[in-house]
């Protein structure tokens, strides 16, 4: 019988039966009209990942109870690990804003993830120190140096070029530290103060972190 006009065409059945011979088998079995592939072809486009996490500018960071203006901090990370440092500001990415002063110990204003200080119970009076507004997270933003060009060149003169500190970041580390500084010198303790913040820290034999109290 022809279709009719309008009828939507049947789909192909899936599965069929098909007469299987043996006295144990049953006598029919059902299985599928069209074998599927033995070799599964490569993926022609990549699998879209979901990434659910946030990027870090994103995180709301809550600051630690025991980091408050004018603690000293202990960095156990980075280039200057080892070193005790003045808190000054949290910032808007969640950073703390920390300085040495570089006049005690070399460390200048930097910004560090609270997860890689040891917070101390010392701490000083910095509620006069005025940071400069300038003084964010866009200022710590890294500059992107020029690469040589041969064409400009002979290829062994070529050099990279490479980072110096502004004049502004002297400034800045200049008028902070004077402002550090000072406050130490009021502090009842600033002859032990001074020592302190320039020594290193460090463990001897049989002294443990988590028995300490700092």
């Amino acid at each position: 019988m022809a279709p009719k006009a309008g009828d939507k065409p049947k789909a192909a059945a899936r599965m069929v039966t098909k007469k299987i011979g043996g006295d144990k088998n049953g006598g029919e079995r059902t299985v599928r009209a069209k074998r599927l592939p033995r070799y599964y072809p490569t993926e022609d486009r990549p699998r879209k990942l979901y990434n659910r996490k946030k990027a870090f500018s994103q995180h709301k960071s809550k600051l630690r109870s025991t980091i408050t203006p004018g603690t000293i901090l202990i960095l156990v990370a980075g280039r200057h690990k080892g070193k005790r440092v003045v808190f000054l500001k949290q910032l808007n990415s969640g950073l703390l804003l920390v300085t040495g002063p570089f006049h005690l110990n070399a460390c200048p204003l930097r910004r560090i993830n609270q997860m890689y200080v040891i917070a101390t119970k010392t701490k000083i009076d910095i509620k006069d120190i005025k940071v400069p507004d300038r003084v964010n997270d866009e200022y710590f933003r890294r500059k992107q140096l020029r690469k040589p060009k041969h064409a400009e060149g002979e290829i062994f003169d070529t050099k990279k070029e490479e980072y110096s500190v502004s004049d502004e970041r002297k400034e800045d580390q200049k008028v902070v530290d004077k402002q550090v500084l000072e406050a130490i010198r009021k502090n009842a303790d600033k002859k032990y103060l001074f020592g302190y913040l320039g020594a290193m820290f460090s463990l001897g034999s049989k002294q443990y972190p988590h028995k300490m109290l700092f």
